[in-house]
């Protein structure tokens, strides 16, 4: 088994493409097959670098890789030498008066050959030729004898178009360049592509196809055509129309993992028929069928004010708890980098990830979930947040020196802090809850908090002591 991923440098990775890629990815992994990576870069005048560079930069960020890569443009020669094999066969031929289909529709009608130039004498095609007459390599498509051009698609069934009703399309535009449906199927003959996965809006391309491979004398791939992508307007999810919402790199800039990324694109259109949503890359590659790919088009919900699917934001989630300290501390390092906190590293944010990991569901929020572990000292936050329930200020000021008595002697452990402070709640006559939300504010700013004893640990003694202080002071 071969496939590939043909993406077109025009514009950055499209969310459609990376579900593209992924399941032509999971299609190989399942069935012990070959995943090969063709950049389509023909378009001369819409390809820019930074749509390459974009591509590349989702895909390698998906984490998933390929094994062989190509650039159509490094492989024109075969385009060409496709082309005419096709014209030698008797399959194609010169046409000295091109009209295109958006011009003949102009002209009121569906243009769907030229009837001079497909009679046109093979002689007196090549005396024009030669004589340097400008011209269009057509596909003398069947015509007038019934033929009909049947798909067994993968995933939609038998599909089939008489030949009748498809114009005699283009293999070499004028200049001599080879259109996408030449250079398309001259590539996947040429790599020996067994199995085509791509998007629905490709299938009416399916039959001009299966025409050139039938022409070259090679094996036709299967194919297995996805459901569109959908905005929750109803409209299909565009990069023009939706903009950066779209983008694979929107996602890993917001803090997605990789995996949880993946994990959700692969619910758009397929089912794993066991009721399970979350799943493990092997768990995803063991399950993945061609049989599970539905073929009503998926929605992707999101609003104005918030960009990602609640699906996505709870299964990403759900993946950043299955990774360890140290992993997560890893995955979060460049964004508490990027969120300026002082003196960030991996070990310092390593004895952190474990108290902020249920309380992200994104990367990106560890600026508001840990800024306090970094800030030397806290921002300004309302007095009254210290007040303790059924209590006062008054209260809050007893509670905070007696915390810091008892904290000053305390083993900063998660048993002796907590030994320390119930025991000076004890004292001074105070519940326990009373003790403790005083202190929180004092040294996390906020009563909302990750454990406090963790907290107190991970801050260390100066620190909690300083803060604890600064907020006395406030009182």
């Amino acid at each position: 088994m071969r496939v590939r991923f043909a993406p077109s440098p025009t514009g950055y990775l499209h969310i459609g493409g990376a579900r593209t890629f992924i399941f032509n990815w999971l299609y190989a992994r399942r069935n012990g097959g070959t995943v090969v990576l063709r950049i389509d870069d023909t378009d001369i005048e819409r390809n820019t670098q930074v749509s390459e560079d974009s591509i590349f930069e989702g895909l390698r960020w998906l984490d998933l890789g390929w094994d062989e890569l190509y650039r159509q443009s490094e492989r024109l020669d075969l385009h060409t030498k496709s082309a005419w094999q096709i014209f030698e066969a008797g399959h194609a031929y010169r046409d000295f008066t091109p009209m295109s289909t958006d011009e003949a529709a102009a002209a009121g009608h569906n243009w769907l050959f030229n009837a001079g130039m497909r009679e046109l004498s093979r002689e007196e095609s090549d005396r024009r030729a030669a004589a340097g007459e400008p011209f269009v390599l057509r596909f003398r498509v069947p015509r007038g004898v019934g033929r009909e051009i049947v798909v067994d698609d993968l995933v939609y069934g038998k599909v089939v178009k008489a030949a009748d009703d498809i114009e005699d399309f283009a293999l070499l535009r004028s200049t001599g360049v080879p259109t996408y449906h030449m250079a398309s199927c001259a590539d996947d003959a040429d790599l020996r592509i067994t199995h085509i996965l791509r998007g629905q809006e490709h299938l009416a391309n399916t039959y001009k196809h299966v025409l050139i491979f039938e022409a070259l004398g090679v094996p036709v791939p299967q194919t297995a055509h996805l459901p569109l992508l959908m905005a929750p307007d109803g409209a299909k999810l565009s990069k023009r129309k939706h903009g950066p919402v779209v983008s694979v790199t929107t996602y890993r800039d917001a803090g997605f993992l990789p995996h949880g990324f993946v994990n959700f694109v692969c619910l758009l259109g397929w089912n794993p028929k066991n009721d399970r949503e979350k799943l493990s890359r092997q768990e995803l590659v063991d399950l993945f069928s061609l049989d599970g790919i539905n073929r009503a088009n998926a929605t992707i919900n999101f609003t104005d004010e918030d960009p990602f699917d609640p699906k996505a934001v709870w299964l990403n989630a759900e993946h950043l708890r299955d990774l360890s300290a140290p992993e997560l501390a890893r995955e979060l390092l460049p964004f508490a980098d990027k969120a300026g906190f002082a003196g960030v590293s991996e070990e310092r944010l390593t004895p952190i990830a474990p108290l902020i990991r249920e309380r992200i569901r994104l990367l990106s929020e560890v600026a508001t979930t840990a800024d306090f572990f970094f800030a030397a000292e806290l921002p300004p936050y309302d007095v009254n947040e210290l007040i303790p329930q059924k209590g006062d200020l008054a209260m809050a000021k007893v509670a905070l020196e007696k915390a810091k008595e008892v904290l000053a002697g305390a083993e900063f452990t998660h048993d002796g802090l907590d030994a320390a402070l119930r025991g000076g709640a004890e004292q001074v006559k105070l519940k326990a809850g009373q003790m403790f939300q005083p202190v929180r504010v004092a040294v996390c700013g906020r009563k909302v908090a990750p454990p406090l004893f963790e907290t107190l640990a991970v801050l260390g003694r100066d620190v909690s002591l300083h803060r604890i202080q600064k907020a006395i002071e406030l009182i």
